[in-house]
């Protein structure tokens, strides 16, 4: 009987993919990148610094921020994520050359079920040839979903990751859960009444092999803020939590993800995640979103992120080199040790 883990333990299976995945990591093998691909979230922000609508927030006013935050973060992560309409072109003269780019492929508006589609007029090989060395997906998905939406979500998955292995592109695959009809349906908020079994499920489900994932973004099991020190009372049995998460990856590295967790409880998760196995994080708002927050004061926003923000990005980073686990590619290039075409000159 085939299982949810049929396949190679780790699906980064070919040269291409192993190299381009080895960028986004430092030279230690952890993730420690930034995300500045928000949508929402930042309309919802300039929105509120100058009182207007998110919609009214003009198209220069977004990459302003965003090159802010490119600024700020661009020197010190391994890689930056970045979408394609707003964030490259604030971020592209901002980037390091020696780091990573990873380009987010979703459109952030979603039917009312939480179907996902594709930014229009871009695919994994406009990311490819625009220079992207991964490609992030961001499918909500919830167990306990329609059938119809589980498998549009399933299927719009696993075509993103043929395509991403046809292109020989890394697949950076964000699962989050979501409210189901009922309830709180705003969809940049952390779902506070989330069950860590239905997250696991969630996991385990696209960690077969047919999804062709490379790198998970996952979120905490338990809501970020509820989750305690490690070292503290509650902190074994939520450890335990976060070793199942380990395991529903199937042996593919993973990293977790901010969603708008405030800078200490993400401090927490990520300790956790680092001890359950991690191999880094993605993180955005727990990074810069206070500092953000000071806009239109462009200065303040950015000695606010050239300061209390780097330190953050810092500290998380030290904190992973401790005690979580360094991704490292499998078997590089075996051919050049002896017997296959490379090494034969061909």
């Amino acid at each position: 009987m085939p299982t949810p883990h049929d396949g190679p333990p780790n699906a980064v299976a070919t040269a291409g993919k192993r190299w381009r995945l080895r960028r986004l990591a430092d030279a230690q093998g952890f993730f420690s990148m930034v995300a500045i691909d928000q949508r929402p979230p930042i309309f919802a922000t300039l929105a509120r610094a100058h009182g207007i609508a998110p919609e009214a927030v003009p198209f220069d006013e977004v990459v302003a921020a965003k090159r802010a935050l490119a600024a700020a973060f661009a020197g010190q992560a391994s890689a930056m994520l970045v979408d394609p309409n707003w964030g490259y072109p604030a971020a592209a003269d901002l980037l390091n050359p020696a780091a990573g780019l990873v380009m987010t492929l979703e459109d952030h508006r979603t039917t009312v079920d939480r179907r996902s589609s594709a930014i229009a007029d871009w695919s994994v090989e406009k990311i490819r040839a625009l220079g992207g060395d991964a490609v992030k997906l961001l499918a909500w998905y919830h167990p306990r979903a329609s059938a119809a939406v589980r498998e549009h979500q399933q299927a719009f998955v696993q075509q993103v990751g043929e395509d991403c292995a046809r292109c020989d592109t890394p697949f950076v695959l964000e699962l989050l859960l979501y409210p189901l009809a009922g309830d709180d349906a705003d969809a940049y908020r952390e779902d506070t009444a989330k069950r860590a079994d239905e997250v696991l499920q969630s996991v385990e489900a696209f960690a077969h092999a047919r999804y062709q994932v490379d790198l998970f973004k996952l979120e905490s099991p338990m809501p970020a803020e509820q989750v305690p020190d490690p070292d503290g009372p509650g902190g074994d049995t939520c450890q335990h939590t976060y070793r199942a998460l380990n395991a529903s990856c199937g042996g593919r590295p993973w990293v977790m993800l901010s969603a708008g967790a405030s800078a200490e409880a993400f401090e927490r998760v990520v300790r956790h995640a680092a001890r359950a196995g991690a191999a880094g994080f993605l993180a955005g708002r727990a990074l810069w979103s206070d500092g953000l927050a000071l806009w239109p004061d462009r200065a303040a926003v950015a000695q606010h992120l050239g300061t209390v923000g780097l330190a953050r990005l810092r500290h998380l980073r030290a904190l992973m080199a401790r005690e979580g686990r360094p991704w490292h590619p499998p078997a590089w290039l075996p051919a050049v040790q002896g017997e296959g075409a490379f090494a034969r000159g061909r």
